[in-house]
């Protein structure tokens, strides 16, 4: 995968998580809640989240000053 590969893929998997951020805030209105669905998408939200880092930390490495 090339780094602007990396790059379109890391701004699709920002706006998903923004996205399921929405849908989250919007389940867990009053009375609009289903427990099992609103722990699913936060479950993805947080996968979502491991690969943004990971690929963030390939396209940002680390310098040691």
């Amino acid at each position: 995968m090339t780094e602007e590969e990396m790059r379109k893929r890391l701004e699709i998997l920002k706006i998903e998580h923004r996205d399921l951020d929405a849908a989250i805030d919007a389940l867990t209105l009053p009375g609009a809640g289903d427990q099992l669905q609103i722990a699913r998408l936060k479950k993805r939200k947080l996968k979502l989240k491991d690969q943004i880092a990971v690929i963030e930390d390939f396209l940002i490495p680390d310098i040691i000053a």
